[in-house]
């Protein structure tokens, strides 16, 4: 888990796959696809997905040294209560791309776990959701900025920075923060990054906990119920970024 520290220049960023009709019909429970030069990939479908149209999807994002079990564990069997598909890749290097300078395989990665997943089950692109812990949140905040054309909700967990390479649609916004939080301080992170996002005209939850860094089951759920409730972008306010 990193510090705080300025946020790095980003390239790119975008990813290029969309939500469409499955070419087939996927299998339920954990998978791991075995997508060729991406590394360790975990998609979960509830034993509930068949036959109930377009359903829900997070990408969940790992904290740096974690693996794609840290980011499916930050939501669990709650994907079960709550009817979600879950996409849980690990990064290439021991923490996102971004941290090291610039977009690129992790990109590469999430472009392809995303392809995997539309080729297989209907999703909603209206409750297409990014989210992460850490530096996975950093991450899901300035690649969902970045792609958010694509992604309609962003959940960061404790997050160090934005960083995105460009601003794209107007995706809501959900950000988590222990009050004593010793790696990610809050006063250097959270509390700098949402007034800037809402300063440009996102729409932000924002929650703050007395705890240090990590997830709270409480948090989640409370993640997860504004999920629920939050509008498409296209009820969104357009956001003022020059």
């Amino acid at each position: 888990m990193s510090r705080s520290q300025p946020a790095p220049r980003p390239r790119a960023g975008r990813l290029a796959v969309r939500p469409h009709a499955p070419r087939s019909a996927g299998p339920v429970g954990l998978q791991r696809p075995a997508l060729p030069g991406q590394g360790d990939i975990l998609v979960w479908v509830p034993e509930a997905y068949p036959g109930h149209g377009q359903w829900p999807l997070i990408v969940l994002l790992h904290g740096a040294g974690g693996n794609a079990q840290g980011g499916l564990r930050l939501i669990g069997r709650l994907a079960d209560e709550d009817g979600l598909v879950l996409l849980a890749p690990a990064s290439q290097g021991e923490s996102w791309d971004v941290l090291y300078g610039g977009y690129g395989p992790d990109v590469r990665t999430i472009d392809a776990a995303l392809s995997f997943v539309f080729d297989r089950y209907a999703i909603d692109p209206h409750r297409l959701a990014i989210g992460g812990f850490s530096d996975g949140a950093s991450y899901a905040l300035s690649l969902g900025l970045t792609n958010g054309d694509l992604f309609s909700h962003l959940i960061a967990f404790s997050p160090g920075f934005v960083a995105p390479a460009t601003w794209r649609g107007t995706p809501a916004i959900f950000v988590s923060h222990g009050t004593r939080d010793e790696v990610l301080p809050i006063d250097a992170c959270s509390r700098r990054i949402v007034p800037q996002l809402r300063g440009v005209g996102y729409r932000v939850s924002y929650h703050e906990f007395d705890g240090p860094h990590t997830v709270p089951a409480r948090i989640v759920r409370e993640a997860l119920a504004w999920l629920r409730r939050t509008g498409t972008r296209e009820q969104a306010a357009v956001p003022r970024v020059d």
